[in-house]
């Protein structure tokens, strides 16, 4: 079951259906299963301390998450989204809210999935991964 919530920040209007079909089909994909899966939607300053408290981390971010899943083929965990900074970084990247949210939302079942962005080189896959998802996005 894939839910979006309020932590401290209003669920964007345009997540529904559809988009837990597109996170569900890229699941897929992975030949993974969704177990329980939380958007949770929050401020910066919510986000700085999750980051400070959990991860040791003194920096803003855009989304944190935290893997939940008690089996490899069933993806569950929670993924703590800054609203205020994926809108920074659309008007950063010239995107728009709408496409940076989608992505910063993949990005989080990426990790859950299992990748990570430490290096160099799993930055670049990660946002390959990222933009083949998009697409499965404007596919469906």
């Amino acid at each position: 079951m894939i839910q979006f919530e309020k932590y401290d920040y209003e669920v964007p209007v345009f997540l529904n259906t559809n988009t837990k079909r597109w996170i569900e089909e890229v699941l897929s994909v992975f030949h993974k299963r969704t177990g329980l899966i939380s958007f949770l939607f929050c401020s910066d300053e919510s986000l700085l301390r999750i980051n400070k408290q959990f991860l040791d981390h003194d920096f803003y971010t855009d989304i944190i998450t935290f893997n939940k899943s008690l089996n490899v083929d069933i993806i569950s965990g929670e993924c703590y989204i800054s609203v205020e900074r994926v809108m920074e970084n659309a008007g950063i990247l010239e995107e728009s809210y709408v496409q940076e949210l989608h992505r910063v939302i993949i990005h989080g079942m990426l990790h859950l999935i299992g990748f990570n962005d430490s290096s160099l080189e799993e930055k670049q896959q990660m946002r390959m991964l990222e933009q083949k998802c998009l697409n499965l996005r404007l596919n469906t």
